[in-house]
């Protein structure tokens, strides 16, 4: 894996996975209120590429970070994310998928495993994955070897998620730093930035669209609902844990849902 960053500090990156067309990606990804580069990656899927996180200001894991991320888009729109994260020691990979507890699975920086294998088969279980030949390759991603470091263990879980479909560009390599990740998925064909909401999609352009909040229908007041109950418990959480991640997860699902609430109901007055 790639060892350091301009000015000499450790690498860190990450790619948020989300199954799920750019369209329907590109409607909700503003939530995070930061700025990332929105490419498609294969058949039903799409990729976010953070430019940089708290982690790089020597602040919070980019591990947490991207949990918190992972789980306040999954929150809102129904299809899963799976965040896949390293740093110089280590590197592993975060599905959230709607309301359930994000499971992960964690390497050393040598591709020594280091969590449960039960992580690994509650991700192919909710990312719809076949119970067999998927589950036995993904297996042997937690088994010893002294030949795959952690970027080779990244490399061989997206491999088989190429049977569901998935194809994350070439240029996109996990183990590369964030800025480095940043530059060239800007350079993609179709890439598009996601913090600037300069245009809002119309329910013709978006199958998510009918429930964002600007469109004040009942599916955006319970998405806006939905975001508020998740948001609270999310944020007690983070609070206790003294995770800036899941805080801040927690309270722009609460402020989401309480301006998405807000104005479903002056749209109904």
């Amino acid at each position: 894996m790639s060892t350091s960053e301009s000015g000499g500090e450790p690498a860190a990156g990450a790619l948020l996975l989300c199954r799920a067309a750019p369209d329907s990606v590109a409607a909700v990804a503003p939530l995070l209120g930061e700025r990332m580069t929105l490419v498609g990656a294969g058949a039903g899927w799409s990729v976010l590429v953070p430019e940089g996180g708290p982690w790089r200001q020597g602040g919070e894991p980019v591990d947490r970070v991207v949990a918190g991320w992972a789980a306040a888009l999954a929150v809102g729109a129904p299809w899963p994310v799976l965040a896949l994260w390293w740093d110089a020691d280590r590197a592993g990979c975060t599905l959230a998928s709607g309301f359930h507890r994000p499971v992960g699975y964690v390497w050393l920086a040598d591709g020594t495993p280091v969590a449960e294998d039960e992580g690994m088969r509650t991700v192919a279980a909710r990312l719809g994955l076949d119970p067999v030949l998927d589950l036995q390759s993904l297996e042997a991603l937690t088994r010893p070897d002294d030949g795959a470091d952690a970027r080779v263990r990244l490399r061989g879980l997206l491999a088989v998620l190429t049977r569901a479909g998935a194809a994350l560009p070439v240029a996109l390599a996990p183990g590369e730093p964030a800025a480095r990740l940043g530059a060239a998925a800007g350079a993609l064909p179709g890439a598009r930035p996601t913090a600037a909401a300069a245009h809002r999609p119309t329910a013709g352009e978006s199958r998510l669209a009918p429930w964002m909040p600007w469109v004040g229908g009942p599916g955006a007041r319970a998405l806006a609902l939905a975001q508020m109950a998740a948001g609270l418990p999310l944020t007690a959480w983070g609070l206790r844990r003294g995770s800036g991640g899941w805080t801040t997860a927690g309270l722009l699902l609460l402020a989401h849902g309480a301006v998405g609430a807000g104005y479903a109901l002056s749209r109904r007055a």
